[in-house]
């Protein structure tokens, strides 16, 4: 029996923007940024403003997320070498990851202050923490538009967004507290809307930390529709069977996928085997394929996981439907699909 491995990369797919190319996004945003975190934590000393300080402290941790994306996005231009044989495009998902955990934590911090602002009130300058926050909104608010664009197809870029984004609206949050202690003298206002803004800030990152986890643990991109790739590569002229699907993410804007293809009748040509990937690339966003083609005579062995997740498949098929089924499948009858 023999067995034919077909492998078919993509590249530059218009749904994908090449890696680097928000370079100039990100030199603006972290010279602008930086700039900012100087000036925001020495008036918000001087204005004795507990959401001022931690604004800037935020905005710190935006500037090494921001650092950390960009490296990661320049580094996926590495070439492949023997060690590393698909380049370091794996950097942006740990990038990812990164900003989503720095932004957790920074508003750990945040938090843990507002609170003990809360036990020890201190008078505030609003009128100083409103203006510097203000200049905040519009330096947080252009430097999130500078990565819109990116954002939508890129978890990495979109890492950089979330945490330009979040500051824009924490310092929205302190100008209007700002203003309102300058009327009305609520101290207290300045560590609650830190709280508040907090939890915003919390929930909108739950997003992305759930994401870049997944595609450090090898899982599915959301992007990607599993059964959809399996049933269209089981739909295929002379498949019978597809079994041992991998799908996982290369970089924030790369995938993979290995599959075996059970068809009977034999290699079905370059062609027929070049169209499949270029359905896959063009429908399902799947950038780098490896197919294998057996013809089913015999019992080779299967992947370890493949077979777990059969097993699981099969039990929540018989728990869902309280039927019996006879448990004889044996490989090669009938068409199934798997995906991990």
């Amino acid at each position: 029996m023999s067995h034919n491995h077909a492998h078919g990369h993509g590249h530059g797919h218009h749904h994908h923007p090449a890696p680097g190319d928000n370079g100039r996004a990100f030199a603006i945003a972290i010279g602008l940024n930086t700039a900012f975190v100087a000036i925001e934590f020495v008036y918000g000393f001087i204005a004795n403003s507990t959401a001022l300080m931690a604004d800037a402290g935020h905005n710190l941790s935006d500037v090494l997320g921001l650092g950390l994306a960009w490296g990661a996005a320049l580094l996926t231009k590495s070439a492949p070498t023997r060690r590393f044989t698909y380049g370091l495009r794996g950097t942006t998902i740990l990038a990812a990851l990164a900003n989503a955990l720095l932004l957790m934590v920074a508003c750990g911090a945040i938090a843990w202050e507002a609170a003990h602002r809360f036990a020890h009130p201190e008078p505030v300058a609003g009128t100083t923490v409103s203006i510097v926050a203000f200049i905040g909104v519009l330096i947080n608010g252009f430097s999130a538009w500078l990565f819109v664009a990116g954002s939508k197809d890129d978890i990495n870029v979109r890492g950089a967004y979330q945490h330009m984004a979040a500051d824009a609206a924490l310092s929205l949050g302190v100008v209007i507290s700002g203003l309102v202690i300058i009327y009305t003298g609520w101290t207290w206002l300045d560590p609650a809307v830190s709280l508040v803004l907090v939890v915003v800030i919390v929930v909108g990152t739950w997003s992305l930390l759930k994401e870049s986890i997944q595609m450090v643990l090898a899982g599915v991109p959301a992007s990607v529709d599993a059964t959809g790739v399996t049933g269209f590569l089981a739909a295929q002229p002379g498949v019978t069977e597809v079994h041992d699907v991998h799908i996982w993410a290369m970089s924030t804007t790369e995938t993979a996928l290995t599959a075996h293809l059970v068809m009977p009748g034999g290699y079905p040509g370059d062609a027929a085997i070049d169209d499949v990937i270029r359905h896959l690339r063009e429908d399902f966003a799947i950038h780098h394929c490896t197919l294998q083609v057996e013809q089913g005579t015999t019992q080779h062995g299967s992947c370890s996981l493949h077979d777990g997740l059969e097993a699981h498949a099969h039990h929540d098929h018989d728990h869902d439907h309280d039927h019996d089924h006879d448990q004889d499948h044996k490989h090669g009858h009938g068409a199934h699909s798997h995906a991990h």
